[in-house]
């Protein structure tokens, strides 16, 4: 048998990692100087619309809710549930006014007796 091999051989001893040259590590580069903004300059400036387009629909009722949504890119965040509010309500009343008989009642067919 072989005596056991210490656990550090010259083959295997650590390597000390070689120090670091002004050369060989490029000098990092300032950051360009940043304008100084105000926390609140969005709140100065008011607030930016979204751009998010509302497309027709063809249903008059419906798209005369729908343009309510315009209403939201001149608006504060605070005035946005208003809105948001006004155009569910409108919606939900139209799809309940497709729900109501028009006309003259339909007759119902007689029952047939049980006797």
């Amino acid at each position: 048998m072989h005596p056991a091999q210490p656990a550090e051989s010259a083959e295997h001893e650590p390597v000390e990692p070689a120090p670091a040259t002004d050369a060989a590590v490029p000098a990092a580069r300032p950051a360009p100087p940043r304008e100084a903004e105000p926390a609140d300059a969005a709140a100065e400036e008011g607030p930016a619309p979204l751009g998010v387009p509302v497309r027709a629909t063809g249903h008059g009722p419906v798209d005369a809710v729908l343009a309510r949504l315009a209403d939201v890119d001149r608006l504060g965040v605070g005035g946005h549930p208003e809105v948001y509010e006004d155009v569910h309500e409108g919606l939900r009343q139209t799809l309940a006014a497709l729900d109501q008989p028009t006309g003259p009642p339909v007759p119902r067919a007689p029952h047939p007796s049980r006797s």
